[in-house]
């Protein structure tokens, strides 16, 4: 009864600092009093199956849908699950902050929700409803650079709340210096530069049904209306589509881009840069040497490289090469809140979540993603706690012990 107090007594609060997720759960069974339950389920590894069920397989297998086999992002949930959670008793949890500071912003928790590209495949308010929902949440939202909706109308319906922009570093670099004064004017505080897609991956699922968003216009959003790629075109957009997406095409990504190629972000972006896609220390130790900022560890979420190493087998690796240099964010494979616990306990700052928020996009919108965020950090919230943590930074390796997957 106290914790439902809690509850009602802290209603209203939008600020996020300092509040107990968990209550999230007693929400729930108030509601239940009336007779009302969950739109979505709890349980945020069912959303897949759900969206599975009812969308297309055209999106849901371009979202779910992995390189080759499937082989790594099997792998990214089996080495998570691989460490089992130590929880200790008789520890002070009464009172707990999930609040974190990283890449020198206050954030009322260690999430971030991931760049996804094409969301207007899984809902006609795409990203807009996403960088809604994280607003309203209080956590940052990264928007892709394949987004179905201009940067700027994403950052208008955040208002002020806490954005990052992730690139997709175009060979043409008047469009990418472009598209970083853009992010800048919108408010973007941070810039996520995806490395390991310089090419598209073999993925089976998208191949089998001959389904490329890009091909049809879908994801182009922040090229098309971006003045330096129209000045590449022969034709306005809207006079010659066709030749528009043959040159996004062209475009898109650079293969022979290098480590000496950083420091033209670096001259152009006053703010952080982190790279996403780092597995090998060394390669986290480069980037430390060209002056960014942070590193995601993570392999696409087993998009691109069939058989690649684990991104959570990778983690404490980097983490040793790089934590006291650079800001260690983690993704691939987070599903539930022990997840986020057990990268945390292994040496991430902060994770950053794909797939679940897109299914629940897809699900019911706005509401939907406001509800994964919501179960992953009330789960969280309790797991720490029941496990003998009052904030996230407390945990370290010893908090985990290694298992059966």
């Amino acid at each position: 009864m106290v914790c439902v107090l809690r509850v009602l007594n802290d209603e209203g609060r939008t600020d996020g600092m300092g509040k107990h997720w968990a209550d999230f759960q007693y929400e729930i069974y108030l509601n239940g009093m009336t007779g009302a339950v969950p739109r979505l389920p709890t349980d945020l590894t069912r959303l897949e199956e759900l969206t599975e069920q009812r969308l297309g397989p055209g999106p849901v297998g371009y979202v779910a849908g992995s390189a080759g086999d499937g082989s790594t992002a099997r792998a990214n949930r089996a080495a998570l699950k691989q460490h089992r959670i130590v929880p200790r008793m008789l520890r002070d949890v009464h009172e707990r902050d999930l609040s974190v500071e990283v890449l020198g912003r206050a954030l009322p928790a260690p999430l971030t929700l991931a760049p996804v590209g094409v969301l207007s495949i899984m809902h006609p308010d795409a990203e807009s409803a996403a960088a809604r929902a994280a607003a309203a949440q209080g956590v940052p939202f990264v928007l892709s650079s394949a987004s179905s909706t201009p940067m700027e109308q994403v950052a208008e319906a955040m208002g002020d709340a806490e954005r990052w922009f992730q690139l997709y570093w175009p060979k043409d670099p008047e469009v990418a210096l472009s598209f970083l004064n853009r992010a800048k004017a919108a408010g973007y505080t941070a810039l996520v530069v995806t490395l390991d897609t310089p090419l598209l991956a073999w993925r089976p699922r998208d191949l089998d049904q001959a389904y490329l968003p890009f091909l049809h216009g879908v994801g182009t959003a922040n090229y098309f209306t971006d003045p330096a790629f129209r000045a590449g075109l022969a034709k306005p957009v809207h006079e010659d589509p066709n030749a528009a997406v043959m040159h996004f095409v062209g475009m898109f990504a650079d293969p022979g881009k290098t480590w000496p190629d950083l420091a033209f972000l670096r001259e152009h972006w006053d703010g952080p840069i982190v790279l996403k896609g780092i597995l090998h220390p060394d390669d986290a130790r480069a980037a430390a040497d060209a002056g960014m900022d942070g590193v995601v560890v993570s392999n696409h979420g087993g998009r691109q490289v069939a058989g690649s190493i684990a991104a959570a087998e990778a983690l404490p690796g980097v983490v040793k090469a790089v934590g006291d240099r650079l800001t260690v964010l983690f993704d691939s494979g987070i599903r539930t809140g022990d997840d986020i616990f057990k990268a945390l306990a292994l040496g991430a700052e902060a994770v950053l979540v794909g797939r679940p928020y897109v299914y629940g996009l897809g699900l019911d919108g706005q509401a939907g993603v406001e509800h994964v965020i919501r179960c992953l950090l009330a789960e969280l919230d309790l797991t720490l706690a029941l496990s003998g943590h009052a904030g996230p930074g407390t945990l370290s390796p010893a908090d985990l012990t290694e298992g059966r997957a």
